[in-house]
């Protein structure tokens, strides 16, 4: 047991001198003295470490956005036009990238949000009006994305961009917010990291764009874990391919604009498109935005004996082969 201590302790020193090495060695000095970079209105953060490292201003874009996440920094920086010291470590860059006049804010949208969710977020931040956001998502014009699906009047509000808007940290000028503007960037994203960046994958996969989008909604909001999502894909696919009801709540509760609370019999009874309860295959489109990892499971399912999933009361997911199995743990874990 003393052995294994004195091992952990040497790992978890190993690890945070690497750690702070890259963060501050990962700076590239060449003394030119400062480099000018400009951080345009709607860039994400993985867009302007993305810049840095380009200019030669940082080593490792990875190692940044980290510093940025574990400091709680990624939400303060700003768009503007900065000058940066050669020797500028993350935490004077981070600072420097914090400081602009310009009045930009940033604004993550989390994993799994719907565009009401999102439209919502903005209301609440004063930049727009509350539903600005949702009517643009349905009545503007996004022809020029050709990966978005055909309009259907099946689909729910939000219509057919619901899925398609990258899910990351963006920043917009509360004074100047354009809805469709702000849509275009989060499409833009979603082409350049998807549609070019998982353009083999997609293509192996043999399942159509809106297919995968689809189901990593449904990934994204039934799980909470990578491990859960690969074996959920798994499950959810080897049903859709025989057939089967795909049995997910959450679709329901799209339907129902019902996020949170208990699901009543007659909200699992519900009447629509949406309820994979009662029609079998996908539901019309996605039921949320998912995030990187939901749409790789879905991309890369895992196999497994399995046919049946639920989470119990204490969070834990638990798998079943059968239905009498599953019906088991029900009993026991609901």
């Amino acid at each position: 047991m003393k052995f294994l201590r004195i091992l952990f302790l040497l790992f978890a020193f190993s690890f945070g001198a690497t750690f702070f090495f890259l963060q501050e060695s990962s700076v590239v000095s060449d003394d030119t003295g400062s480099m000018r970079i400009e951080i345009a209105s709607g860039e994400s953060v993985r867009e302007i470490a993305s810049t840095l490292k380009e200019q030669g201003i940082i080593r490792s874009a990875l190692i940044f956005r980290l510093y940025l996440l574990s400091h709680g920094l990624d939400r303060s920086l700003k768009a503007g036009t900065f000058l940066i010291p050669d020797d500028a470590s993350f935490a004077e860059i981070a600072e420097l990238l914090s400081k602009s006049e310009s009045g930009e804010a940033a604004v993550t949208i989390p994993e799994g949000y719907t565009i009401a969710q999102l439209d919502a977020l903005l209301t609440k931040m004063d930049v727009m009006e509350e539903g600005e956001l949702l009517r643009c998502a349905e009545t503007c014009d996004f022809s020029s994305f050709t990966f978005l699906p055909v309009p259907s009047a099946q689909f729910l509000s939000g219509g057919r961009l619901e899925g398609y808007l990258f899910p990351d940290t963006y920043f917009i000028h509360p004074g100047e917010f354009a809805p469709k503007l702000f849509l275009e960037r989060l499409l833009s994203t979603f082409q350049e990291r998807i549609v070019e960046g998982l353009a083999t994958d997609i293509t192996v996969s043999g399942r159509s764009l809106h297919d995968l989008i689809t189901m990593a909604s449904l990934i994204e909001r039934e799980t909470s874990t990578d491990e859960e999502r690969e074996v959920v894909s798994g499950i959810l696919w080897k049903r859709f391919d025989s057939g089967r009801a795909l049995d997910v709540d959450a679709t329901i509760r799209y339907a129902l604009g019902k996020i949170t609370g208990a699901l009543t019999r007659e909200d699992l009874d519900v009447d629509s498109p949406y309820n994979t309860r009662k029609y079998p295959g996908l539901p019309p489109g996605p039921i949320a935005n998912p995030g990187l990892k939901s749409i790789e499971a879905a991309l890369h399912p895992k196999d497994s004996p399995y046919w049946f999933y639920l989470h119990g009361k204490d969070g834990q997911i638990r798998y079943s082969e059968t239905n009498d199995e599953h019906n088991e743990k029900k009993a026991r874990y609901l």
